[in-house]
């Protein structure tokens, strides 16, 4: 992929994986403010968690979540009946993506992952 804007900054880590805990709203959101506060990036506002409850789709149940940083966002998806999440945590700021990588991996109890930083 060509990079139309090299003056600006932007790290893109995708990890993904299966989870072993019991995931609520609760937990999609102490994870999005956890993985925020364990990297040094700062937030400006709450996490938003939605839950389609019962609207599209039976497999693809589960959350959507998203957290603002003062330098971009963190988002994550899960799938209930599958057991499934993504996190996608994209930044204008540098970040170590082996700290994201296993914070992630520990918090949802993961015996594998996979990842992509692009």
């Amino acid at each position: 992929m060509r990079d139309l804007a090299p003056e600006i900054v932007r790290r893109r880590l995708l990890v993904e994986g299966y989870y072993s805990i019991r995931v609520d709203r609760d937990v999609v959101s102490s994870y999005l403010t956890g993985v925020a506060k364990h990297l040094g990036l700062r937030t400006y506002g709450e996490p938003v968690v939605h839950a389609p409850s019962g609207t599209g789709k039976p497999e693809n149940q589960g959350f959507d979540a998203f957290i603002p940083l003062i330098d971009s966002g963190i988002s994550l998806y899960i799938w209930s009946s599958q057991r499934f999440f993504s996190a996608l945590l994209y930044t204008c700021k540098e970040f170590n993506e082996l700290k994201a990588v296993s914070y992630t991996q520990a918090f949802f109890g993961s015996t594998e992952i996979a990842q992509r930083s692009f």
